[in-house]
């Protein structure tokens, strides 16, 4: 383990020196400030506001409907609580999806109103021209690909991917493409263990031998950092994907405190002695 220092400043730069030192970094998804707060007092130094807020803050059944206002909000939000963290904000379905101009427009926002240091767009080979144009214009984008949860109308449902040696070499030629055209970083989502271990091969820069960095999502040992959903792993979400078993019950100790404060009151003890305010004299 090295020193991550709480004052210092996170960095895309930071990422890359951890993925050329092989050190590997958590990422953790977060949507609000106080959140942000105590996962960095925490040690926690790079946040995904991931789409993920769909399901976890608006409780809807996949990550579609979440609108890209309310996402650059909260990327805004977890930059108040975590000042010194890096943050990377994840562009909603509809947000790219319906032209470049439109893209673009969007990117920019989620660093100058949302604060992101990073901005992640779920990809295939024919974004490249988009990938292209957002790095040339200073946009630093972190290409998502493996699984795709925007994609899970047109795939019938969240599936895994690069599970057959014909999607796997797609997986890796998109990968090489990103990079290619400016992608800052890669996060692989749901694919098997040797399918990353070649997109981290792939990510290393010929000549220079600095790898961009992998970032998995139940992909393996072999990416440079790992993300979870912070609700998942704290033991908050109705269903754990098998790569994010919880380590903490925060729902357990949620629902015990709400039963003291119903408790609380119902007993008329709330308050019995009186309130905190008094009159003041006139």
């Amino acid at each position: 383990m090295i020193e991550l220092p709480a004052d210092k400043r996170y960095t895309l730069r930071d990422i890359r020196h951890w993925a050329r030192d092989a050190h590997k970094f958590p990422m953790i998804t977060c949507y609000d400030a106080t959140t942000a707060r105590h996962l960095y007092d925490g040690g926690c130094r790079v946040f995904l506001v991931g789409d993920t807020a769909a399901q976890m803050i608006l409780g809807h059944d996949s990550t579609l409907p979440v609108p890209c206002e309310f996402m650059i909000q909260l990327t805004a939000a977890v930059r108040r609580g975590a000042p010194n963290a890096l943050i990377m904000g994840d562009m909603p379905f509809g947000s790219y999806q319906a032209g470049d101009d439109l893209a673009m427009k969007n990117a920019c926002r989620f660093l100058s109103h949302g604060n992101a240091d990073l901005v992640k767009l779920e990809v295939d080979i024919t974004h490249a021209p988009l990938v292209h144009r957002m790095a040339h214009a200073g946009i630093p984008v972190v290409a998502h690909i493996g699984s795709r949860p925007q994609t899970v109308r047109a795939m019938g449902g969240f599936l895994s991917s690069g599970r057959t040696k014909r999607v796997a070499d797609i997986l890796i030629e998109t990968a090489e493409t990103m990079i290619a055209h400016g992608a800052v970083a890669l996060l692989v989502e749901a694919v098997p263990d040797e399918v990353t271990e070649r997109i981290v091969e792939a990510a290393t820069q010929p000549g220079s031998g600095r790898p961009v960095p992998v970032i998995g999502c139940g992909a393996g040992p072999a990416a440079h950092g790992h993300v979870v959903v912070f609700h998942d792993i704290f033991g908050l979400s109705d269903w754990q994907p098998p790569f994010a078993k919880p380590i903490y019950d925060m729902g357990e100790k949620i629902r015990d405190a709400a039963g003291k404060w119903v408790e609380l009151v119902e007993s008329g003890r709330y308050l019995k002695d009186g309130g905190p305010y008094t009159m003041l004299d006139e």
